[in-house]
């Protein structure tokens, strides 16, 4: 392991997350100015993010489905509900098949 290459100001810092309001104490070496008092009485830096394993919906499993049904309704109202996807023609001048139906 070489010398003198990790930084000199690892420290324990408090890191909030706002969208769970959960705090906890870890080390790092972020910058700040704000403090907080933690709950052994001391003060230490604090950091605010706006998601962490806490909040994040990979950890908690409360995934957000996209309203599908919703963005073609919108689809459809913008460009028609007839729209479809016209034949392709090959070299020859004739419709070629294409590789997907939408019935």
């Amino acid at each position: 392991m070489k010398w003198d290459i990790h930084p000199q100001n690892y420290r324990p810092v408090v890191f909030q997350d706002r969208a769970a309001g959960i705090s906890f104490l870890t080390r790092s070496t972020i910058e700040t100015k704000k403090t907080v008092e933690w709950k052994d009485g001391k003060e230490y830096p604090v950091y605010n993010v706006d998601i962490s394993s806490a909040s994040h919906p990979f950890y908690t499993g409360k995934q957000m489905f996209v309203d599908t049904a919703g963005r073609i309704e919108k689809f459809r109202t913008k460009f028609g509900s007839d729209y479809s996807q016209k034949p392709k023609k090959d070299k020859k001048g004739k419709d070629a098949e294409t590789e997907w139906d939408d019935e």
